[in-house]
């Protein structure tokens, strides 16, 4: 930011300036474009999420003021002057239903942790638009199907936990894990498990 002001000071350097607004400007755009998408993810989780014990109180869509969502049960955000999180903890609050493709807009999310639930259906192969996730915690659910092979192109993931589930199939291949728990699934093959028939 300093260096944008310096340049717009100086008159000899004319054509960096606009370089260095024009960079400004992309950066700026990106950071609203990555808060909007995280909020049509919590939007959606909301819309989507059976929720008997009625724990999204909070999550208020009627003002979108500045930092709104740091009032949201369960968010963890980047800093209190804008909307975007860096983590959606939500575990052990009697959720239920399939998971949404709504995490697809859950661009900045870093951690995702829904453990003890009875979420159900399969995993969303749309959580690879998820490129800075670091911890996947969905263990004690009643998810089914495949562990989607979208997970493991995820470069930053290094805590994934998915025992007690219902998954089944051959667990793809994960490079970079160093937390990988995958218990209970009693129709999960291939890694350390029995080769798949």
């Amino acid at each position: 930011m300093w260096a944008c002001i310096k340049f717009f000071i100086s008159q000899e350097f004319r054509s960096r300036s606009c370089e260095c607004l024009l960079d400004y400007c992309q950066r700026l755009l990106l950071h609203n474009v990555t808060a909007s998408n995280d909020i049509k993810c919590l939007q959606g989780l909301k819309d989507s999420f059976k929720d008997p014990n009625v724990n999204f109180n909070s999550w208020n869509f009627s003002n979108y003021s500045m930092g709104f969502i740091c009032k949201f049960v369960g968010v963890i955000y980047w800093n209190n002057l804008e909307n975007r999180m860096i983590s959606l903890s939500l575990p052990n609050m009697n959720l239920s239903v399939q998971l949404p493709d709504a995490f697809k807009c859950c661009s900045s999310l870093a951690t995702l942790h829904l453990s003890g639930n009875s979420f159900s259906g399969s995993i969303p192969a749309e959580l690879r638009n998820c490129t800075y996730l670091n911890k996947l915690i969905l263990n004690n659910n009643k998810l089914s199907g495949n562990i989607p092979p979208e997970i493991s192109q995820l470069t930053r993931l290094k805590v994934l936990s998915l025992a007690n589930n219902n998954l089944s199939g051959n667990i793809p291949p994960f490079s970079g894990l160093t937390d990988f728990e995958y218990g209970g699934n009693r129709h999960l093959c291939g890694g350390t498990l029995a080769k798949c028939g």
